[in-house]
């Protein structure tokens, strides 16, 4: 490790231009993705913001640790699909989920009166084909002018990312179940 000097001075100038809703992309093959858009959904929550989120693979009894911190401090949660699609008995049924569930999503977007709406693992819905990306990419256009869109999922569409205004890529340097250590209750649920 090379130690540095702590900075003195600022190292960047206020922006000049209009507080407006974002589009925010974490994406990439790393942890952290969903817990990042998590991370604004709880800043936004704690600053009395209406936040919505909608999780595109997770079914909607889904009793992950997230779900329960959520429902108790007050941030509705919603999973729209029936797991990952390997888990998965009906693949039309799974796109049927995504698509219905894509309609919920849209619709709280379009309705305005969240600041913020995150769309957790949105991307494997769009690179299964089993959302059209048009209608999302339409929908992150249109949106009222004040919604914070967050999205999550590996290997985004490249079009999502250049309509963002944030995108983030976690890359995975090293993993513990790639050393054999099964999944951890309150780390990966």
């Amino acid at each position: 490790m090379q130690i540095e000097a702590a900075p003195t001075e600022k190292r960047y100038e206020k922006p000049e231009g209009e507080r407006r809703g974002l589009i925010i992309v974490n994406t990439g093959d790393g942890k952290g993705k969903s817990t990042a858009a998590f991370g604004l959904a709880l800043r936004a929550h704690g600053r009395g913001k209406a936040v919505k989120i909608y999780q595109f693979m997770k079914v909607p009894t889904a009793r992950f640790g997230e779900h329960r911190m959520f429902e108790q401090i007050g941030i509705p949660i919603e999973g729209l699909g029936d797991g990952f699609s390997w888990k998965s008995q009906d693949l039309e049924h799974s796109a049927q989920l995504a698509r219905d569930g894509w309609e919920k999503a849209r619709a709280t977007i379009m309705g305005g009166e969240h600041f913020m709406v995150v769309l957790d693992e949105i991307t494997y819905p769009l690179i299964y084909g089993w959302l059209p990306l048009e209608g999302v990419l339409q929908t992150l256009r249109d949106r009222p002018k004040d919604v914070h869109v967050v999205l999550t999922g590996r290997r985004c569409p490249e079009e999502i990312n250049e309509l963002a205004d944030t995108v983030t890529e976690m890359k995975l340097i090293k993993h513990a179940f790639k050393a054999g250590v099964p999944a951890q209750r309150g780390i990966e649920d």
